[in-house]
């Protein structure tokens, strides 16, 4: 079943163009990851979905609604969560404050009480002040908060981009198990081969455009794919 489908998609800032007329789909308990150089689109196309691209032209479809209308409220609202690259908790909140501010959700108490049981850690701290959270707990924190709303969808825009080097293969353990939790999943992320190893699919942009799409594991593979875009493979 297609989650969500982005059809010829086209918008930037200003008069600038940074989405070239984008195409792909997610189909419902995916992971597919967004890869490409910097300035590719990567992080701008993560935003047309969730509304906070200002101008933008094209169909992007989630459940066979189009979300063109609706703000971004209104998508989060529909069963999209976003988890931003920047800014994607409250510092000056406790982790146990950052979850309870997060507005729309039915029976708060109770699914705050399902999260620490994903997150247990969260749990053991969920006193502590969330500025003094390590990268890496704070990136649960920012998963818990986009979970709050029991979304069907979410966006990861760059998760691993602020972690420690030895964080980040558990970051991606934990987008890994995010379909079991019933969450398809979109993520963003300049560590492509990590990324595409825990995906289903994987789409390499290009100045705006889909310059490879396809399997992750024929991506991880693809000569052309690793040359241009995916760097060489690291053993050891």
């Amino acid at each position: 079943m297609t989650l969500l489908e982005i059809d010829e998609v086209r918008g930037g800032y200003a008069e600038v163009d940074i989405l070239n007329g984008i195409s792909l789909s997610l189909q419902k308990g995916e992971i597919l990851t967004v890869a490409g150089t910097n300035g590719a689109g990567k992080s701008t196309l993560a935003k047309a979905i969730v509304g906070l691209l200002p101008r933008v032209q094209g169909r992007i479809v989630f459940e066979g609604a189009d979300l063109a209308p609706l703000p971004t409220e209104a998508r989060i609202a529909r069963g999209i969560g976003y988890v931003p690259q920047v800014a994607n908790v409250f510092g000056s909140l406790s982790i146990l404050e950052n979850l309870q501010v997060v507005v729309g959700v039915k029976d708060q108490g109770k699914r705050i009480a399902e999260l620490f049981e994903v997150f247990p850690l969260l749990r053991e701290r969920k006193r502590t002040r969330a500025g003094s959270l390590s990268g890496g707990e704070r990136q649960q924190l920012a998963f818990a908060r986009a979970l709050m709303t029991r979304p069907r969808l979410m966006i990861l825009d760059e998760p691993t981009a602020a972690l420690a080097p030895a964080k980040v293969a558990d970051a991606f353990e934990l987008i890994h198990r995010l379909p079991n939790l019933g969450v398809s999943v979109l993520v963003v992320e300049q560590r492509a081969r990590q990324s595409l190893a825990i995906s289903d699919r994987g789409c390499i942009l290009d100045g705006g455009q889909v310059a490879l799409a396809g399997k992750a594991a024929s991506l991880l593979a693809d000569d052309r794919a690793a040359e241009l875009y995916l760097g060489r493979a690291t053993h050891g």
